[in-house]
């Protein structure tokens, strides 16, 4: 398993959204239909928000018409951890980053094979990180975007 990250949380709320950290830090949810990955916009690496870490890929994502992200599997079985939820008088399962303790969201199973498991994960809990720039390039557009800015 990958080393504990750790921040404080003054570090935290002076890096994150106060949406992130609500969701993040303090087991939040954001309204469905909200984020900005409800629906797969494009190809890459999503990763903690937090920490930075790679938790799943845009190949796995598919529309459950939950209102959150949804994959069918993270990039690695070590990437996220799970725990028993038992908060609203439901139970489910939580999923959080590995490496930071970060809420992500709740796996449940009821998704598509392979798996059989839908992720549903929290957008402000994520960032895209698009192929181009997960594989260390960038695109000619994307350097006149930030020329231009």
């Amino acid at each position: 398993m990958a080393k504990k990250v750790e921040k404080s949380r003054q570090e935290l709320a002076a890096h994150l959204t106060p949406e992130q950290f609500h969701v993040t830090q303090e087991h939040g949810t954001e309204r469905p239909f909200s984020g900005q990955y409800v629906h797969k916009t494009a190809d890459g690496t999503y990763t903690c928000v937090v920490c930075g870490a790679p938790l799943f890929s845009s190949d796995t994502q598919f529309d459950s018409g939950s209102g959150w992200p949804s994959f069918w599997a993270p990039l690695d079985e070590g990437q996220v951890e799970t725990e028993s939820d038992t908060s609203w008088l439901m139970r489910r399962t939580e999923v959080h980053c590995a490496s930071c303790g970060a809420h992500l969201g709740h796996v449940f199973e009821d998704g598509p094979r392979p798996t059989g498991l839908r992720y549903c994960i929290n957008s402000v809990a994520l960032k895209l990180e698009p192929a181009a720039e997960a594989s260390g390039e960038q695109s000619t557009s994307d350097d006149e975007a930030k020329a231009s800015s």
